[in-house]
């Protein structure tokens, strides 16, 4: 325990000062070549500091189920507008299922009672969003590592992408205009905006201008050393109830040693890919193509 109170300090430092220069007033510098090889330098300096003076098995604090705060906040995406998702939320998500693929030896179609059936972890943790609030809740679901195992991971295995139902923005379209969330305080105010396309559940398109946009979905990915971390789940439950909407139903990662933005909600589809190039951005999620940390230890 010595060593666990300077280590928090010297992370919380250092993530602050890259996601200050990221997110704050260094904008200019970060949008660089210079600027974005210094942040990355930071990023890779936090998981080194982490992996190094943490056994990958370490866990994240948890708390007893008095701490558990009185409304978890959503945050992003609240309610995604898009048809396919309303489709299964409006059936209370029976036709749900997750697919499980890449480089896996046995890919996998899970509904929700598959899910439930698997053997489940409970655990009590705080949220920690990069936009400096938290949260603490009680989190049901299965283990990603439970998952993984009956899929089976092929040897080139390194990374779990998580593919979502909601979508960001639009790219493309016939004026070429696109719509983009800054925040994810933000997300909410972009997706109004676009409602009026078929795609996010708004009125039907002009049929003389179909909409030929391109949607763009949330995704994340981590590494197989988070993937296999015993608080790593896919929670459908929270704080004894199935998961809200706005928290991410049906299924939500919980990468408990990470900031909140890498715990995607709305989770469809887990690809296990060897590298990380060509999906997205090519960095590895979609706030990290904007400028955040692919890593985001605390």
């Amino acid at each position: 325990m010595a060593l666990l109170t300077p280590r928090r300090r010297f992370l919380a430092t250092s993530l602050g000062l890259v996601s200050a220069a990221a997110l704050g007033g260094c904008d200019r510098f970060a949008g660089t070549d210079a600027g974005r090889r210094t942040l990355r330098l930071g990023e890779d300096a936090n998981r080194f500091a982490q992996r190094l003076l943490l056994s990958p098995a370490a866990l994240a604090r948890e708390f007893p189920d008095s701490a558990i705060s009185p409304w978890f906040k959503p945050n992003g995406t609240i309610d995604p507008p898009d048809q396919d998702y309303r489709a299964l939320a409006g059936a209370k998500f029976t036709a749900y299922r997750l697919a499980v693929d890449g480089l896996v030896e046995q890919p996998l179609s899970l509904g929700l009672s598959d899910l439930r059936a698997l053997p489940a972890r409970t655990q009590t943790t705080r949220h920690d969003c990069v936009e400096g609030w938290s949260c603490i809740g009680r989190w049901t679901g299965a283990p990603l590592s439970e998952i993984l195992t009956r899929a089976g991971l092929k040897p080139q295995a390194r990374y779990v992408v998580f593919h979502c139902a909601d979508t960001m923005e639009y790219a493309g379209g016939l004026d070429g205009a696109r719509l983009q969330p800054e925040t994810p305080d933000h997300v909410r105010h972009i997706q109004l905006a676009a409602a009026g396309s078929d795609d996010w559940g708004g009125g039907e398109p002009e049929a003389q201008e179909p909409d030929r946009r391109t949607p763009i979905r949330y995704y994340e990915s981590i590494d197989l050393v988070d993937a296999l971390h015993p608080q790593t789940i896919l929670a459908y439950d929270l704080n004894g109830s199935p998961l809200p909407v706005g928290n991410g139903a049906p299924l939500r990662l919980r990468v408990e040693r990470q900031l909140g933005y890498k715990m995607a909600k709305y989770v469809m589809r887990i690809e296990v890919v060897d590298a990380l190039t060509g999906i997205g951005g090519g960095l590895g999620g979609y706030w990290e193509d904007r400028g955040y940390e692919w890593y985001a230890g605390i």
